[in-house]
Protein backbone atom coordinates (compact mmCIF):
# COMPACT_ATOMS: atom_id res chain seq x y z
CA UNK A 1 0.00 0.00 0.00
CA UNK A 2 1.12 3.60 -0.78
CA UNK A 3 0.36 4.83 2.22
CA UNK A 4 1.33 2.44 4.48
CA UNK A 5 3.55 3.21 7.39
CA UNK A 6 6.85 1.72 7.17
CA UNK A 7 7.39 0.96 11.05
CA UNK A 8 3.87 0.21 12.37
CA UNK A 9 3.10 1.93 15.31
CA UNK A 10 2.25 0.15 18.49
CA UNK A 11 -1.27 1.35 20.77
CA UNK A 12 0.95 3.55 22.87
CA UNK A 13 2.64 5.73 20.01
CA UNK A 14 -0.91 6.23 18.73
CA UNK A 15 -2.49 7.38 21.81
CA UNK A 16 0.52 9.53 22.02
CA UNK A 17 0.61 11.01 18.66
CA UNK A 18 -3.59 11.76 19.02
CA UNK A 19 -2.48 14.06 22.12
CA UNK A 20 1.07 15.37 20.73
CA UNK A 21 1.58 15.15 17.15
CA UNK A 22 5.43 14.20 15.69
CA UNK A 23 6.60 17.54 15.43
CA UNK A 24 4.33 19.03 17.92
CA UNK A 25 0.88 20.81 16.97
CA UNK A 26 2.83 23.64 14.92
CA UNK A 27 3.94 21.46 12.23
CA UNK A 28 0.69 19.87 12.05
CA UNK A 29 -1.22 22.52 12.02
CA UNK A 30 1.35 24.31 9.01
CA UNK A 31 0.29 20.93 7.25
CA UNK A 32 -2.93 20.90 7.59
CA UNK A 33 -2.87 24.63 6.01
CA UNK A 34 -0.51 23.58 2.97
CA UNK A 35 -3.12 20.66 2.29
CA UNK A 36 -5.84 22.87 2.54
CA UNK A 37 -4.43 25.15 0.17
CA UNK A 38 -2.97 22.89 -2.59
CA UNK A 39 -6.38 21.20 -3.02
CA UNK A 40 -7.29 21.55 -6.60
CA UNK A 41 -10.77 23.62 -6.16
CA UNK A 42 -11.91 27.00 -6.51
CA UNK A 43 -11.30 29.08 -2.66
CA UNK A 44 -15.18 29.53 -1.99
CA UNK A 45 -15.50 25.51 -2.08
CA UNK A 46 -12.58 25.10 -0.28
CA UNK A 47 -13.93 27.26 2.35
CA UNK A 48 -17.13 25.43 2.49
CA UNK A 49 -15.59 22.59 3.38
CA UNK A 50 -13.96 23.67 6.14
CA UNK A 51 -17.05 25.31 7.54
CA UNK A 52 -18.51 22.20 7.38
CA UNK A 53 -15.28 20.64 9.16
CA UNK A 54 -15.33 23.10 11.85
CA UNK A 55 -19.29 22.63 12.70
CA UNK A 56 -19.18 19.39 13.22
CA UNK A 57 -16.49 19.36 15.89
CA UNK A 58 -18.65 20.74 18.00
CA UNK A 59 -21.20 17.97 17.65
CA UNK A 60 -21.54 15.53 20.12
CA UNK A 61 -21.60 12.64 17.57
CA UNK A 62 -18.12 11.22 17.91
CA UNK A 63 -17.49 8.55 15.82
CA UNK A 64 -19.62 9.89 13.21
CA UNK A 65 -17.27 13.15 12.55
CA UNK A 66 -16.56 12.59 9.33
CA UNK A 67 -19.51 10.96 7.75
CA UNK A 68 -21.24 14.24 9.37
CA UNK A 69 -18.60 16.47 7.64
CA UNK A 70 -19.14 14.54 4.19
CA UNK A 71 -23.01 14.81 4.15
CA UNK A 72 -22.90 18.96 4.77
CA UNK A 73 -20.25 19.53 2.63
CA UNK A 74 -22.17 17.60 -0.42
CA UNK A 75 -25.08 19.95 0.92
CA UNK A 76 -23.60 23.05 0.58
CA UNK A 77 -21.18 22.41 -2.42
CA UNK A 78 -18.74 22.31 -0.60
CA UNK A 79 -14.92 20.43 -0.58
CA UNK A 80 -15.06 17.32 1.07
CA UNK A 81 -10.96 16.58 1.27
CA UNK A 82 -11.35 20.04 3.37
CA UNK A 83 -14.47 19.30 4.98
CA UNK A 84 -12.45 15.89 6.60
CA UNK A 85 -9.15 17.51 6.98
CA UNK A 86 -10.95 20.75 8.66
CA UNK A 87 -12.85 18.02 11.39
CA UNK A 88 -9.28 18.21 13.27
CA UNK A 89 -10.50 21.83 14.56
CA UNK A 90 -11.86 19.12 17.12
CA UNK A 91 -8.45 18.12 18.93
CA UNK A 92 -7.15 17.12 22.37
CA UNK A 93 -6.28 21.00 22.57
CA UNK A 94 -9.81 22.23 21.94
CA UNK A 95 -12.50 19.75 22.91
CA UNK A 96 -11.68 20.35 26.36
CA UNK A 97 -12.77 23.77 25.80
CA UNK A 98 -15.81 22.71 23.54
CA UNK A 99 -17.22 20.44 25.52
CA UNK A 100 -17.33 22.75 28.26
CA UNK A 101 -18.81 25.29 26.80
CA UNK A 102 -21.35 23.54 24.69
CA UNK A 103 -22.73 21.58 28.00
CA UNK A 104 -22.74 24.71 29.76
CA UNK A 105 -24.78 26.58 27.72
CA UNK A 106 -27.29 23.94 26.43
CA UNK A 107 -28.26 23.33 30.39
CA UNK A 108 -28.68 26.91 30.53
CA UNK A 109 -31.17 26.97 27.22
CA UNK A 110 -32.87 23.83 28.71
CA UNK A 111 -32.98 25.46 31.89
CA UNK A 112 -31.03 22.39 33.65
CA UNK A 113 -29.76 23.41 37.10
CA UNK A 114 -26.38 23.02 37.58
CA UNK A 115 -22.88 22.19 35.78
CA UNK A 116 -20.92 18.84 35.02
CA UNK A 117 -16.90 18.98 35.46
CA UNK A 118 -15.33 17.71 32.30
CA UNK A 119 -13.92 14.27 33.50
CA UNK A 120 -17.30 13.70 34.17
CA UNK A 121 -18.36 14.50 31.38
CA UNK A 122 -15.60 12.19 29.26
CA UNK A 123 -16.06 9.51 31.33
CA UNK A 124 -20.01 9.34 30.67
CA UNK A 125 -19.48 8.99 26.97
CA UNK A 126 -16.91 6.45 27.93
CA UNK A 127 -19.45 4.03 29.38
CA UNK A 128 -22.59 5.27 27.87
CA UNK A 129 -20.54 3.77 24.30
CA UNK A 130 -19.76 0.67 25.91
CA UNK A 131 -23.88 0.26 26.75
CA UNK A 132 -24.76 1.66 23.90
CA UNK A 133 -22.74 -1.16 21.94
CA UNK A 134 -23.63 -4.04 24.54
CA UNK A 135 -27.31 -3.12 24.09
CA UNK A 136 -26.88 -3.36 20.38
CA UNK A 137 -25.41 -6.99 21.05
CA UNK A 138 -27.70 -8.40 23.08
CA UNK A 139 -30.66 -8.46 20.33
CA UNK A 140 -28.07 -11.49 18.83
CA UNK A 141 -27.59 -13.00 22.68
CA UNK A 142 -29.24 -13.96 25.86
CA UNK A 143 -27.64 -10.98 27.28
CA UNK A 144 -30.56 -8.34 28.77
CA UNK A 145 -30.23 -4.62 27.62
CA UNK A 146 -30.32 -1.98 29.55
CA UNK A 147 -31.10 1.40 28.02
CA UNK A 148 -32.09 3.35 31.78
CA UNK A 149 -28.73 4.83 32.01
CA UNK A 150 -28.35 5.79 28.22
CA UNK A 151 -31.71 7.56 28.80
CA UNK A 152 -30.06 9.34 31.44
CA UNK A 153 -27.02 10.23 29.52
CA UNK A 154 -29.69 11.67 26.72
CA UNK A 155 -31.12 13.94 28.67
CA UNK A 156 -28.02 15.13 30.97
CA UNK A 157 -25.05 15.52 28.50
CA UNK A 158 -25.97 14.62 24.97
CA UNK A 159 -28.99 16.69 24.68
CA UNK A 160 -27.13 19.91 26.31
CA UNK A 161 -24.23 19.39 24.39
CA UNK A 162 -26.04 18.70 21.39
CA UNK A 163 -28.14 22.01 21.72
CA UNK A 164 -25.13 24.28 23.19
CA UNK A 165 -22.67 23.62 20.40
CA UNK A 166 -24.81 24.83 17.67
CA UNK A 167 -24.06 28.67 18.51
CA UNK A 168 -20.87 28.46 18.84
CA UNK A 169 -20.26 25.82 15.76
CA UNK A 170 -21.64 28.27 13.69
CA UNK A 171 -19.90 31.14 15.06
CA UNK A 172 -16.67 29.22 15.15
CA UNK A 173 -17.45 27.77 11.22
CA UNK A 174 -18.64 31.15 9.89
CA UNK A 175 -15.30 32.93 11.17
CA UNK A 176 -13.33 30.15 9.75
CA UNK A 177 -14.72 30.25 6.27
CA UNK A 178 -15.06 34.08 6.31
CA UNK A 179 -10.64 34.14 7.44
CA UNK A 180 -9.88 31.08 4.73
CA UNK A 181 -11.58 32.52 1.62
CA UNK A 182 -9.17 35.46 1.12
CA UNK A 183 -6.23 33.42 2.57
CA UNK A 184 -6.75 30.15 0.24
CA UNK A 185 -6.95 32.76 -2.91
CA UNK A 186 -3.63 34.77 -2.25
CA UNK A 187 -2.23 31.15 -1.71
CA UNK A 188 -3.30 29.64 -4.74
CA UNK A 189 -2.33 33.16 -6.63
CA UNK A 190 0.99 32.72 -5.08
CA UNK A 191 0.93 28.97 -6.13
CA UNK A 192 0.81 30.07 -9.83
CA UNK A 193 2.92 32.72 -9.93
CA UNK A 194 6.10 30.50 -8.67
CA UNK A 195 4.55 27.69 -10.94
CA UNK A 196 5.05 30.59 -14.06
CA UNK A 197 8.38 31.65 -12.30
CA UNK A 198 9.52 27.67 -12.62
CA UNK A 199 8.34 27.48 -16.05
CA UNK A 200 9.54 30.67 -17.52
CA UNK A 201 13.33 29.51 -15.52
CA UNK A 202 13.08 26.41 -17.08
CA UNK A 203 12.15 28.39 -20.65
CA UNK A 204 15.27 30.54 -20.02
CA UNK A 205 17.59 27.44 -19.64
CA UNK A 206 16.49 25.59 -22.77
CA UNK A 207 16.40 28.73 -24.98
CA UNK A 208 20.26 29.59 -23.95
CA UNK A 209 21.28 25.79 -24.85
CA UNK A 210 19.02 25.78 -28.22
CA UNK A 211 16.50 28.61 -29.40
CA UNK A 212 14.14 26.58 -31.35
CA UNK A 213 13.08 24.86 -28.67
CA UNK A 214 12.23 27.81 -26.27
CA UNK A 215 10.07 29.36 -28.96
CA UNK A 216 6.11 28.04 -28.16
CA UNK A 217 5.26 28.25 -31.89
CA UNK A 218 7.81 25.51 -32.70
CA UNK A 219 7.29 23.44 -29.66
CA UNK A 220 3.31 23.46 -30.67
CA UNK A 221 4.49 21.69 -34.03
CA UNK A 222 8.02 20.20 -32.47
CA UNK A 223 7.70 16.58 -34.93
CA UNK A 224 7.60 18.83 -37.72
CA UNK A 225 10.77 20.69 -37.03
CA UNK A 226 12.76 17.51 -36.10
CA UNK A 227 15.82 17.70 -38.77
CA UNK A 228 15.90 15.33 -40.82
CA UNK A 229 19.01 12.90 -41.50
CA UNK A 230 21.02 13.31 -44.73
CA UNK A 231 19.09 10.57 -47.08
CA UNK A 232 16.33 10.11 -45.45
CA UNK A 233 12.80 10.24 -47.45
CA UNK A 234 10.30 12.98 -47.63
Amino acid sequence: MVFRRRSKRSWGQAVVEFFYPRGGWGRAISYMRHRLGRLPDAPHRIARGIFAGVFVSFTPLFGFHFILAVLIAWAIRGNVIAALISTFFGNPLTFPIIMTVSIELGNWMLGNSGGMPLPQVVAAFARASVEFWHNIQSTFTADVAHWDNLSRFFWRVFLPYLIGGLLPGLICAFGCYYLSLPVIGAYQKRRKKKLRERIDRMRQAISAQDPLLADPAHVEHFPDNLPRKPGAEE
